[in-house]
């Protein structure tokens, strides 16, 4: 299953809840996913109807500015990763688990590009399901620099020299916000466009179940820091929050951080 999204500027996300900077979700789960519930997975209006259902296309006439991006997410069943790209050039947020280069490989195809317009790849952390294919990805796209935070750099494996780049709070990938949310592993990161609102929350959260959630207890490292995360993700302004595991939140995102904050952490 595959879900696009068109948009122009920061404005017409707040407007219509739309994602800005365009991305690729590859995805496969090993757990089982309920129904999500119309915040997740679906464009609704202030009544709640939904307006746009997953896998269709909507497209915004193009005004002066930045380039018009998209993003689109393939379905694998458990796990996500996100390719975004603008202007021939794409930013592959996690590799999946081994062999999850083919998969990706697909959907670069799809949107028209190839291994060579991989410049930059980041990894929000550690875990296998997340970083499993890093050295296949490297071997594909040997021009590619690889981000990851400080306290999950010793879990990369046998990447190029000099490939590898430790990267922490307020650093710019692509012009892309690193924000560190430890928790989860300790050296967690996330990744937000500003001008569109989308945040990228690598396992910090969840949707599984149609809500957003914590860090699954089960995999998670140190969840007082992981409640702290989410409160500081909460303080940054974003529509659209793309999840390691589960369905996207297409809109109020902040909102919907802000509020499990609240019952987190009071």
């Amino acid at each position: 299953m595959s879900i696009s999204r068109h948009v122009t500027r920061r404005t017409a996300i707040k407007d219509m809840g739309k994602a800005g900077l365009a991305m690729v979700v590859f995805g496969a789960a090993c757990t089982s996913e309920s129904s999500p519930t119309t915040l997740v997975g679906a464009t609704t209006t202030s009544s709640g109807q939904s307006t746009t259902s997953p896998g269709e296309t909507t497209t915004t006439q193009p005004t002066a500015g930045p380039t018009p991006t998209e993003w689109t997410r393939v379905d694998m069943g458990f796990v996500s990763a996100y390719l975004l790209y603008r202007n021939g050039e794409a930013v592959l947020v996690d590799t999946g688990q081994s062999g999850a280069e083919a998969d990706i490989e697909a959907a670069l195809t799809s949107i028209g590009l190839g291994w060579d317009a991989v410049a930059n790849v980041v990894v929000t952390h550690r875990h296998p399901d997340h970083a499993g294919s890093m050295v296949a990805v490297a071997t594909a796209a040997p021009e590619a620099a690889f981000h990851i935070g400080a306290g999950d750099a010793d879990a990369v494996g046998d990447l190029p020299s000099g490939a590898l780049m430790v990267v922490g709070d307020g650093d710019k990938v692509f012009d892309l916000r690193i924000i560190d949310t430890p928790g989860h592993t300790m050296g967690h990161i996330s990744v937000l466009d500003e001008v569109a609102g989308v945040l990228v929350a690598g396992d910090a959260v969840n949707t599984l179940g149609g809500t957003l959630n914590p860090s699954d207890p089960q995999f998670t490292a140190d969840g007082t820091l992981s409640n702290a995360s989410i409160a500081k993700m909460a303080s940054f302004d974003f529509e659209v929050i793309l999840p390691g595991h589960g369905m996207p939140v297409l809109s109020g995102g902040n909102v919907e951080m802000a509020s499990l904050s609240t019952s987190l952490n009071g």
